[in-house]
């Protein structure tokens, strides 16, 4: 069987392995202290643009993302998101266990207006009892989004020209981010996504490393205490080392950036696959993750040979599923998946 279920069912990209192992058994200080992580943060600050920059190497996203949520909010504040986004769905309410509200406002194709934004915003101040509710105390955004769709320039400025004005910070989940900058449609850099946020995370897990993600604050305006913050959640590694190495080596001579330019080849590959077969599309995604709408009749011809994620079932029943490339995945998987869609 082959797998387009996701961007992370392999381990990791094979430079990275070559890498942990060459330097296995040079002795070096824990919890990130390490010269191959001090090396690491380089690389991300001469990459961005921003020698400011402060830089942290966490475990995973889902503690990544409520670390970073908790300890930019005051208790009795919560955090802006899309009806669909990543922490509102898909991370078991690991915000909310951290005692802040998701506050969520309408999507479209994943992504949310400035306008809207405002006025959700405008509301909440309007409301005369305010006082007795969850104060939004920032936004969340995902790039790409849940549904592989992106942010043009145009409308992350917006955005962020909305959290300005109402003092809010403007996080960006980048757990796929490579997959969104080397998109063909995207029309913003890294060093200008830098400057369009407060804090925004480079997603490891999801770009060819066994586990990671680095969260930056681009103008070195983190929380204070930011790195107990991070061991108190539970994100931070004694051997602070392997996260060190991997992203050392993703930021070195372009890594990061060539593995996400491949997987985006192919998915656009996969996309003209459906296409040229007569499938219809659920949405035009740009990115690493492509929505196809299936019917029963070629579910039944691919089950067992392809694996692939549904994500949700329409009237007419057909579903909507995702296939996902990654760094991963060859050409000879898409040759096998052509030989085997009716």
């Amino acid at each position: 069987m082959i797998s387009f279920t996701c961007d992370y069912n392999e381990g990791a990209h094979p430079a990275i392995l070559e890498r942990l192992l060459a330097t296995n058994f040079i002795q070096q200080p824990g919890y990130g202290a390490d010269s191959f992580t001090a090396s690491a943060k380089a690389r991300i600050r001469e990459c961005i643009g921003r020698p400011e920059a402060e830089v942290f190497l966490l475990t995973g996203g889902t503690q990544t993302n409520s670390t970073v949520i908790a300890t930019m909010l005051r208790d009795y504040q919560g955090v802006v998101a899309a009806t669909t986004g990543h922490i509102a769905v898909h991370e078991a309410g690991a915000v909310e266990y951290t005692g802040h509200k998701v506050l969520t406002i309408p999507q479209h194709q994943g992504k949310m207006k400035a306008e809207e934004l405002k006025a959700y915003l405008e509301g909440y101040y309007a409301d005369g009892s305010y006082d007795h509710m969850v104060f939004p105390g920032m936004v969340y955004i995902s790039f790409p989004t849940e549904y592989g769709t992106l942010y043009s320039k145009a409308e992350l400025s917006a955005i962020y020209d909305v959290c300005r004005e109402y003092s809010l910070p403007l996080f960006v989940d980048g757990a796929r981010l490579g997959y969104g900058l080397m998109s063909p449609a995207c029309d913003v850099s890294i060093q200008e996504l830098a400057g369009l946020c407060d804090v925004f995370t480079i997603g490891g897990t999801k770009v060819g490393a066994l586990c990671g993600e680095a969260v930056v604050f681009p103008s070195g305006k983190a929380p204070e205490h930011f790195f107990t913050m991070v061991k108190q959640h539970g994100a931070l590694l004694a051997k602070g080392r392997l996260l060190g190495v991997q992203f050392d080596t993703l930021f070195t001579d372009g890594l990061y950036f060539q593995i996400a330019q491949g997987a985006i080849d192919l998915a656009m590959q996969v996309k003209k696959l459906f296409l040229d077969k007569g499938y219809e599309l659920f949405l035009d995604s740009p990115t690493n993750q492509q929505f196809i709408l299936l019917t029963p009749a070629a579910a039944k011809a691919l089950e067992g040979k392809v694996a692939y994620e549904v994500w949700e079932h329409l009237a007419d029943g057909r579903a909507v599923v995702r296939f996902a490339t990654s760094w991963a995945t060859t050409q000879e998987h898409v040759s096998q998946l052509s030989a085997l869609l009716p």
